[in-house]
């Protein structure tokens, strides 16, 4: 089955006119246009391509790849406003279609938005929608505590920054837990630090507990191998310098050079941390 608003892999059945036709299992066709076309290729070449509907809503293929597929979240940039919604760049001829009713606030030429992309089954279009949280669900969480996991960067809140886990649930990562820039559209690997009632879900960007102390062991290393061997902070320092430093709280940096001076890699001094 040739599937809309995703990248396929079809192959090569007849050349036309206007391009060449290209299968699947099932022997559906869909065309790749001229522009498209290799320049060299067989009868039943394989080839990968991204299916979507052109202007007269027939579908067509290209070997051009989107910025985001059917079902998927990106940040992409609004063209142009007309009467009927937004138009998004997603990397296509065809613009992405985002209607007014989709739009969590109204959308401006030239602004950045967090959008997923869906198949409207009203009209059978792709269509964009910023109103990203209806698309999550924490009822039946695919996740669990201390879990490795994806998330895209959604939104801002007065306490801290709203993730998106897995593409598949909502997650919060508290001011207390930031220790970097984060931007909307960002994608970066956090851990589930708790569930709270109602599976709400507490994300870090690190390690928790002790889980926590050799990744930070490993970077506060790094940091020393890269400064000739000291660092000016140890367990005394303010924890904005460390932060600045290090992108990581004050009580993760002390369990850190803690457990280093155990295994006798590090000596901690009044002016800072020295690499044995």
């Amino acid at each position: 089955m040739i599937k809309l608003g995703e990248i396929n892999t079809l192959e090569i059945f007849r050349e036309t006119d206007h391009g060449i036709y290209l299968v699947d299992e099932d022997n559906n066709e869909v065309l790749l246009p001229n522009r498209y076309v290799p320049e060299q290729f067989k009868i039943w070449d394989k080839i990968k391509v991204f299916v979507y509907l052109d202007n007269e809503e027939r579908p067509v293929a290209t070997t051009d790849m989107p910025f985001i597929e059917c079902g998927d979240f990106g940040l992409l940039r609004c063209n142009q406003v007309t009467e009927f919604g937004a138009f998004l760049d997603w990397g296509l001829v065809k613009e992405l279609f985002c209607p007014f009713k989709e739009q969590a606030f109204k959308m401006k030429p030239g602004g950045w938005y967090l959008v997923y992309c869906y198949l409207d089954e009203r009209t059978d279009r792709l269509v964009a929608s910023s109103k990203t949280n209806r698309f999550l669900n924490n009822k039946n969480l695919t996740v669990n505590q201390f879990d490795e996991v994806d998330l895209i960067v959604s939104h801002p809140s007065d306490i801290g920054m709203n993730v998106i886990v897995n593409k598949k649930h909502a997650g919060l990562i508290y001011k207390d837990n930031i220790f970097q820039d984060l931007s909307v559209g960002d994608k970066l690997k956090g851990i589930v630090k708790k569930i709270r009632p109602g599976n709400k879900l507490d994300i870090v960007l690190g390690q928790v507990g002790y889980r926590n102390i050799e990744p930070n062991a490993a970077r506060i290393l790094q940091e020393l191998q890269d400064n000739s061997g000291f660092m000016a902070l140890n367990d005394k320092s303010n924890p904005e310098a460390i932060k600045e430093v290090l992108q990581m709280s004050k009580k993760n940096f002390k369990k850190a050079i803690g457990n280093l001076y155990k295994q006798k890699k590090i000596d901690i001094k009044s002016d800072g941390v020295y690499l044995l």
